[in-house]
Parts: structure tokens; sequence; C-alpha cells
């Protein structure tokens, strides 16, 4: 026997807000029945689990033991200045010159997640 993921679950003081926020960065819609001021909002991913944002009374304190990385169907440098353009926050940047690494960008409520570079970009750099 086995479990099944059934969702990602992250803590937030604003569910609505952060989950819009999600949502445009995936082109993923919220749960239909998902409005502002719900405690509770879910963002319906294509494909692997729900993202599912909880509304907590406590703020982030420290960094995320958990994060998502993101792969872009554009470049990676395309997709950090349209997430940064959304609303998110560079927080380390990772990227080499060789083209290979990663960007670290927070989303509206500080959360941590890693940009990766595109599938043509691997490609590019590993031929």
């Amino acid at each position: 026997m086995v479990s099944v993921l059934q969702n990602v679950a992250i803590d937030c003081a604003d569910a609505y807000e952060l989950a819009r926020f999600w949502s445009r960065v995936t082109g993923r819609p919220l749960h239909p029945e998902d409005k502002p001021g719900d405690p509770e909002v879910q963002v319906l991913v294509a494909e692997g689990p729900v993202l599912y944002f909880n509304q907590v009374p406590e703020a982030k304190t420290i960094k995320n033991r958990l994060h998502l990385c993101l792969r872009p169907e554009t470049s990676r440098e395309q997709e950090v200045v349209r997430l940064l353009d959304l609303g998110a926050t560079l927080v380390t940047d990772l990227r080499n010159p060789d083209g290979s690494g990663w960007a670290v960008l927070a989303d509206p409520e500080g959360n941590e997640f890693c940009v990766l570079r595109s599938e043509s970009e691997r490609a590019a750099t590993t031929s």
C-alpha cells in the first residue's frame, strides 16, 4: 500500500490573494467555488497535486524547509522577469555564467521558490 499526494499545502495570511498570485504564475484557475475572504483556496494545477492555500494566524518567520521548483516553458530569464512583474521578489541569484543554476524568488508572502532552466536551455548546455 502507498499514499497518494493530494495537495501541497501553503500556510499564508491571505489565502485568496496568495492563491491568485500562484494562479497567475501557473496559468491555472482557482477552484470555482473559492472567493475573496475564504480561509482555504485551491489552485487547480493541470498535472500533479493541487496547490492548497490555508490561512493561518502566524506570519512566516524562517526559510521554507519545503519549496516549489518551477521549470518554465520560456527561458529562465524571461520567467524571472515575468514573476517579478507579478509581485515576486528575488531572494538569491544562483544563476551561473555557463547557463546552469537557478534563481530563488519569494512570493508576496515571502515563501521561497526556485526558477530552473527550461528544458530547451538544459538541452542546449548539456549537448
